[in-house]
């Protein structure tokens, strides 16, 4: 952080995270998503499960910054879930098929995909950190993992890692 830059606490989690009977202050959670003292799991290593964490509390900030700090992993050796996103959206907890999120969003996703959907030749390979601004009139194109509705994208190799993975995501 810079001299001039502050830490907005209804905006952060922090360890410990459980606050009164498995439950976060300011913070929303769903689906399979599990919390304790050490860390939160949004889906156990199951087909087909989602989970969600979401802030209470909207964020009128401009020029902000998020580090995100987290850890992928599993038994299996090359298939996993879809990925996971983080979210600033206008619209808060809307579950739907976009890495557990409504499709057509206003707002900013940043994606981290785990699998490759697109069938054919793939200008990248997986595990692929893109992002999307959508104003509500662009759909997701899982089939061809966003690539067309992305504004940049790259490689990151963060699964199954012994050390969490660190992301600064500035807007």
């Amino acid at each position: 952080m810079n001299p001039g830059d502050y830490m907005k606490r209804e905006h952060s989690l922090m360890k410990p995270y459980t606050g009164m009977i498995m439950s976060i202050p300011l913070w929303d959670f769903g689906g399979s998503t599990m919390v304790t003292d050490k860390y939160v799991r949004l889906t156990p290593d199951h087909q087909s499960r989602r989970g969600s964490l979401w802030n209470q509390v909207p964020c009128f900030v401009r020029d902000w910054e998020m580090h995100v700090h987290f850890k992928v992993h599993g038994l299996g050796s090359s298939l996993f879930g879809d990925g996971f996103a983080v979210w600033y959206v206008k619209d808060r907890m809307q579950l739907g098929p976009v890495f557990g999120n409504k499709d057509n969003f206003v707002g900013l996703a940043i994606f981290f995909d785990t699998y490759s959907n697109h069938n054919g030749p793939h200008n990248h390979q997986h595990p692929y950190v893109s992002a999307m601004v959508n104003n509500g009139s662009l759909t997701y194109d899982h089939d061809r993992d966003g690539t067309h509705t992305q504004l940049a994208g790259c490689h990151a190799q963060f699964r199954n890692k012994d050390h969490e993975t660190h992301a600064a995501i500035r807007y």
